[in-house]
């Protein structure tokens, strides 16, 4: 029997520990589904946010922390930072992304031996923490070289452009020749005059392309991150004393896919059963299209099913005379119950606004993205307001809302999604506390608390019938939209473990 068929009921819950837990997408979630979750955050202002939401936090870098300080903790969850994987069309994020696997094959083969023990597993993750930790220092050091040479080449392009107005160059002509410069073009006959200074700064540009290279080789100190959450699972599954996370709940961008495919080797090793899965937010009740890349493990289990989408998904088309919008739904996920539409903003705004009575009250909008489309900078995304948002980033607040079939700017506080709207187009109660600086980007980074929420009641309660699971996302759904924050709970820092029930100190 695993540890999960003989979980406690439903609303006796999970003791669940966070690994980046931001500022309690996930949190959240799990508190209206009745378990206990401690984060780990190491973002001042994502911890202010969880302070005043009455999060339960440790503060600091999750690799000062370990699974063994945390022996009582049942289910892992986590979304580690993604940056260097996500770096379109270059190859430094592809390297990234080798790099990582390879150290996770590294990992697999020591713990598949049948003579591998204790030592030999954290003997090999200390070999791949030590190695990360000397890339990390030698790319240190090639960014302080790096920004030298910008120093001297930002020194020879003054040169020129000096130079080239003593002798009387119009500033089209300067314009021209530093742009040339920069795409790093030859000059045109007519400026030999500045061929030792161009030459300067072009073998600066050299010197300049190789450091670069070097740091793309090096990798992002944060590409080890992802790792973090593999080694834990690792160390309550090998460890002597401990014993395995009973379930594991992984998110991030869909880049990490291929990470979360080769956790799953692992995992199956140390006897998990696994499912990866491509969710569309909007099909799941969110107000807003996302994708997200999650990776569920339960202990002693043979498979995870997918978890089934209970909304349509969002394709806008035009197919009608009129050219009116029609929305299609690709293939679905799951049993074949009739799905619901997928929520617009107008809808999901609407229902916050009959709780928080202060949020602004537009007519028909349409949302003018921060962010270009189709690699045209200047081509800004557009959803009008009985749409799902697109992506919420952490640009939110720079996006512009005008009149929808006008591109006039609404007036005022409505020209503008405010933090309690942006926050409720991520799922998270309109009554959200959020805290400390830059809330647009700790909304964009945060897990929509109602997509984690589906995740958790289906890896954590799989033992509910249809029916049954239904009532209890329905009732957890209005749990969520009416959550009001408790009292503020100060996060904790390392060492400071006496009386915390996941310590047992």
């Amino acid at each position: 029997m695993s540890h999960i068929e003989s979980a406690p009921p439903p609303h006796a819950g999970f003791r669940i520990l966070d690994l980046f837990a931001g500022p309690g997408g996930l949190d959240v979630a799990a508190q209206v589904l009745g378990h206990q979750v401690t984060g780990i955050e190491w973002d001042d202002d994502a911890c202010a946010t969880r302070e005043a939401a009455g999060m339960d936090t440790f503060h600091g870098d999750v690799r000062k922390y370990s699974a063994s300080l945390f022996p009582h903790a049942q289910v892992l969850t986590g979304g580690p930072p993604c940056q260097t994987f996500t770096v379109a069309g270059h190859g430094a994020g592809r390297r990234a992304l080798d790099h990582v696997l390879g150290y996770i094959d590294q990992l697999h083969a020591v713990v598949r031996r049948d003579d591998a023990n204790w030592d030999d597993v954290s003997c090999t993750w200390r070999e791949i923490t030590e190695e990360l930790e000397r890339k990390a220092a030698k790319a240190e050091q090639v960014k302080v070289e790096k920004r030298k040479v910008d120093a001297l080449r930002a020194v020879e392009r003054k040169a020129i452009r000096k130079k080239l107005k003593e002798r009387g160059r119009s500033q089209d002509k300067i314009d021209r020749v530093l742009k040339a410069l920069r795409a790093s073009r030859e000059l045109a006959p007519g400026d030999d005059d500045l061929k030792d200074l161009v030459a300067q700064y072009n073998s600066l540009g050299v010197v300049l392309k190789n450091l670069k290279a070097e740091l793309e080789d090096l990798g992002d100190e944060r590409t080890g991150l992802v790792l973090q959450p593999l080694w834990w699972v690792i160390e309550r599954c090998r460890r002597p004393g401990l014993k395995p996370f009973e379930a594991v709940i992984l998110e991030q961008v869909p880049a990490v896919m291929p990470v979360w495919d080769r956790y799953t080797e692992v995992l199956a090793t140390l006897g998990y059963g696994t499912r990866t899965q491509l969710m569309y937010t909007e099909a799941f009740g969110v107000p807003q299209t996302r994708k997200r890349a999650v990776l569920m493990a339960r202990f002693g289990e043979t498979d995870v099913p997918p978890v089934a989408e209970t909304h349509e998904r969002y394709r806008p088309r035009t197919s009608t005379a009129e050219g009116a919008k029609l929305w299609a739904s690709e293939e679905t996920v799951g049993d074949s119950t009739p799905k619901r539409a997928w929520v617009s903003m107008e809808t999901a705004l609407k229902k916050a606004r009959t709780i928080a009575s202060d949020l602004p009250d537009r007519p028909a909008f349409t949302v003018i993205s921060n962010y270009g489309t189709g690699g045209d900078p200047g081509a800004r995304g557009e959803r009008d307001h009985d749409a799902p948002s697109a992506t919420v980033t952490g640009k939110v607040s720079r996006n512009r809302l005008v009149h929808k079939d006008t591109k006039e700017d609404l007036p005022g506080e409505c020209a503008r999604f405010t933090f309690a709207e942006a926050g409720v187009l991520q799922t998270f109660p309109v009554a959200y506390p959020w805290s400390g600086k830059d809330k647009p980007q700790q909304i964009g980074n945060a897990v929509p608390p109602l997509l984690a929420l589906h995740v958790l009641r289906h890896v954590l309660e799989p033992e509910l019938s249809k029916e049954q699971a239904r009532a209890r996302l329905e009732q957890a759904v209005a749990d969520l939209e009416a959550w009001q924050p408790g009292e503020p709970v100060k996060p904790r820092e390392h060492g400071d473990w006496e009386g915390h029930p996941l310590t047992g100190k």
